[in-house]
């Protein structure tokens, strides 16, 4: 087994889609813009998200994006953290590890505060070393900056490290620093694209990372 696991976080350790679906669709109304099928919105879980706004408006105006997410930020105050939730087997497979001796760290490009309040509001806090958001970065994945700084922070050799993602970026992430990658069909991106990048396992469930 490695020494250092880093995870991801939306679609690998939590189905975020509800408080998701529901932020982008409280600020589209918000905005008096078009509605947008959930399954459009799922599928952009997990990108930086001025990508994923981009996407889902069709545009690339930076500065109707940032509109976009100032408004979507109220909403994700209040529905965030309820609309989010941990899959079944994410607490045994984190419990698992830590009480092996294992060394655990989130590299998301979602914001670290809102990861934290998770944790904080439905327990585990104590089974992670720290969190990488995408405010602690300047470039987001599948940039390896998250997963080098996490390495860095814990004096780890790239050999003793695995990261575990659900998404295409993910799987870029692990390859452009360096690091093995295994990924998880939690989330919307399917196997075959996984197993496209190189990889240990691709899994079904989270808590197969326990036998690798």
């Amino acid at each position: 087994m490695y020494s250092y696991y880093l995870f991801d976080f939306d679609y690998t350790l939590v189905d975020s889609s509800e408080g998701i679906v529901g932020c982008f669709t409280r600020t589209l109304e918000q905005l008096g813009r078009p509605h947008v099928p959930a399954d459009n919105i799922t599928r952009t879980i997990g990108l930086p998200m001025p990508i994923a706004v981009g996407q889902i408006l069709g545009t690339d105006d930076d500065a109707v994006i940032s509109d976009f997410i100032n408004r979507y930020k109220v909403f994700a105050d209040e529905y965030m953290t309820p609309g989010t939730h941990f899959f079944p087997s994410t607490m045994k497979t984190l419990s698992a590890l830590h009480a092996a001796g294992k060394h655990i760290a989130i590299i998301s490009s979602k914001t670290s505060s809102r990861i934290q309040e998770k944790f904080d509001r439905d327990g585990g806090a104590e089974l992670i070393d720290f969190i990488i958001g995408n405010l602690e970065i300047k470039n987001l994945k599948p940039d390896p900056e998250g997963i080098l700084l996490a390495l860095s922070r814990f004096g780890a050799e790239k050999s003793e490290a695995i990261y575990v993602g659900d998404n295409i970026v993910d799987a870029q992430a692990a390859q452009n620093a360096g690091i093995d990658f295994a990924g998880v069909t939690t989330g919307t991106t399917k196997k075959e694209q996984l197993e496209s990048y190189p990889h240990i396992s691709i899994m079904d469930d989270l808590s197969m990372l326990l036998k690798l």
